[in-house]
């Protein structure tokens, strides 16, 4: 059976932090604020996963009070659902994501973030659609306070 779940996730800007998208550094004049990396991308497409299992979000996983997860990395959050799937017997046929954000760039960082999101979740690249859009000038996300993202992803279950 084919089961789909949704994610969506925001953080708002913060100084004296790395940007991290996709488990990529970026170079930006800001990064995210957040317990862990802040990674906004990797967070949507963990709920998306979790969703699509059945499963609560990421913070029943990695609660954001709990000090020894402080700065962890996104990616080992996926890895998580990855583990999380394999014990369900299900198996994670797709993902697709937009990123929404007036800045930085993310076209240019493409390849590099479905490279380790893939790695993380054991998917091969190829099934990984990573989009972006800006919000015109609109919203939070049009007045650069942070970075906003949602993610789909479909997965098979026996």
């Amino acid at each position: 059976m084919t089961r789909v779940g949704i994610g969506y996730d925001v953080h708002q800007f913060a100084e004296d932090r790395k940007l991290i998208l996709g488990g990529v550094e970026i170079p930006h004049s800001h990064g995210l604020l957040g317990h862990s990396d802040a990674d906004v991308l990797c967070h949507a497409i963990a709920d998306a996963v979790l969703g699509a299992l059945g499963l609560p979000d990421i913070g029943f996983y990695f609660p954001p009070n709990d000090d020894s997860i402080k700065d962890i990395s996104s990616l080992k959050i996926l890895e998580k659902c990855r583990e999380l799937a394999e014990e369900k017997g299900a198996s994670i046929s797709n993902i697709d994501s937009t990123v929404l954000a007036e800045a930085p760039k993310v076209l240019p960082h493409r390849d590099a973030m479905r490279a380790k999101i893939g790695k993380a979740l054991g998917l091969d690249q190829n099934r990984i659609g990573i989009k972006a859009t800006t919000s015109e000038s609109m919203g939070f996300v049009g007045r650069e306070e942070g970075i906003a993202a949602m993610a789909v992803a479909a997965v098979e279950v026996k």
